[in-house]
């Protein structure tokens, strides 16, 4: 019964896997195509989130911890990258003195 359901986790994970180059296809896409910067800054924040869901998804399709760990600092980075980008934004839609 347990192997049969980690069966099923391990393929729904590898279907979910593949399904997620669609969003990130394109949300690349938007960022590459973006208006504004805010639109590729959403964008860039949305391929973090996409990127760290994935490496969630390799950890339990290979069953390797290590993933896990590489999901946690791509979280990390972005939520840097994010702050820093509205610090950017916030500073450039300021009146200069």
């Amino acid at each position: 019964m347990i192997e049969s359901i980690q069966s099923l986790i391990h393929t729904v994970a590898v279907g979910l896997l593949v399904l997620s180059t669609i969003p990130l296809t394109m949300t690349m896409i938007r960022l590459m195509s973006g208006p504004g910067y805010a639109d590729r800054f959403v964008a860039l924040d949305m391929l973090t989130g996409i990127a760290v869901s994935m490496a969630a998804l390799a950890c339990i399709v290979s069953g390797q911890r290590e993933y896990l760990d590489v999901a946690f600092g791509l979280a990390l980075f972005g939520f840097i990258g994010t702050c820093a980008l509205a610090a950017f934004l916030e500073r450039k839609g300021a009146p200069r003195k």
